[in-house]
């Protein structure tokens, strides 16, 4: 079977350990000789699994017992308007620095007044906007953290005046967060904690039920972290698939020595990467260099070259690259390269972008 490097930007490359325990899993769960995929989630074996993946989050993020901790359907879109539904009670503030900031935006205004303190759409939502002011007679301040399409990210834990809520779709686990600076975090599991058919929803419990409208039961995060119960995230069947290869992604993650060990992996990907685009005479990057996500890399043909971008597609298609199409949007190249994604694949791509360029001196 020819080598294949997957830089797809979600669903995305997972552990290999989490992919063959899921294997296993699905041919029989827990000694119980029903498969992952048949078994029911009221059993002891499941209840284990729900208890250690919400342990293993607390435990690789520093989680307080404060803030509740969901597994629910819907993606972060979902959540979208869940979170406005929940906590928009008047007004809120929204950063916006890409499609799904604004897409997030978009929800909001259905439940209040909705303020865009900066927005990068100017330049395409190649930067992130600097020197804005987060308004604090607002409910809370909303955030994309990593912008998947454009290759930019937010890397630090901002100070905030209000309650902060990010969406942390793309680069949750990637770096050490400081949670008690979030009123809420949110997100897809397809990037780096597991395969699409769950998001995870960290929320500060004091900062529920606050709003004067009434809330769908399903729409409500109450329903899904009642304080009485023994089990959370079971108001309803749960995505349990997906949930058991994310509590084994997060054994690996925990496993490598956490989110310190795995930042460090990371930059360092990112890093080469990098390196080979601003040497490289064939491709420019198409974030700003402060802003560059570590996690999305961004790049396209360099002004003169723009004729060889299929070339380029099909030359890396060759040499076992998936993935690293550019969003329909803006075009060009993406690598994406998650936790899982091994330097070894990196390399490759490092080495397939010299010889193209090597071919074309």
């Amino acid at each position: 079977m020819k080598k294949a490097y997957n830089f797809n930007a979600g669903p995305c490359v997972l552990p290999k350990e989490a992919i063959e325990s899921a294997i296993a899993a699905i041919r029989d769960f827990d000694n119980t000789g029903i498969g992952i995929l048949e078994i029911s989630h009221r059993t002891p074996g499941w209840e284990r699994i729900m208890a250690e993946t919400e342990q293993l989050w607390r435990d690789l993020l520093n989680i307080p017992e404060e803030y509740a901790i969901m597994f629910l359907g819907g993606g972060a879109s979902t959540q979208f308007f869940t979170v406005a539904a929940n906590l928009l009670n008047k007004k809120a503030a929204y950063l916006q620095t890409g499609v799904w900031a604004k897409k997030a935006i978009k929800e909001a205004k259905n439940f209040g007044e909705v303020t865009v303190v900066a927005s990068s759409e100017d330049k395409t939502y190649s930067y992130i906007p600097k020197g804005y002011t987060i308004p604090t007679d607002v409910d809370y301040f909303h955030i994309t953290t990593n912008n998947t399409i454009y290759g930019t990210e937010i890397k630090e834990d901002i100070d905030c005046p209000v309650t902060l809520v990010a969406d942390m779709s793309s680069d949750i686990m990637s770096r050490p967060v400081d949670v008690k600076k979030y009123g809420m975090i949110y997100g897809g599991a397809q990037k780096n904690v597991g395969p699409a058919g769950v998001t995870f929803v960290i929320v500060r419990k004091d900062i529920l039920g606050k709003v004067e409208r009434v809330l769908p039961t399903m729409v409500d995060y109450r329903t899904h972290y009642p304080e009485e119960a023994k089990n959370h995230s079971m108001f309803n069947t749960p995505p349990v698939f997906s949930i058991f290869v994310m509590h084994e992604t997060l054994k690996w993650l925990k496993g490598i020595g956490g989110v310190e060990a795995i930042n460090k992996i990371n930059k360092k990907k990112a890093e080469m990467l990098y390196n080979e685009i601003d040497r490289n005479s064939m491709f420019v990057g198409t974030a700003a260099k402060e802003d560059r996500s570590i996690m999305n890399v961004c790049f396209v043909m360099a002004p003169g070259k723009e004729a060889l971008q299929d070339e380029f597609m099909a030359f890396a298609k060759e040499r076992g690259m998936v993935g690293i199409k550019g969003h329909r949007s803006v075009g060009g190249f993406r690598a994406s390269i998650y936790n899982a994604c091994p330097v070894e694949a990196v390399e490759a791509l490092i080495a397939t972008m010299k010889e193209f360029e090597e071919l074309h001196k």
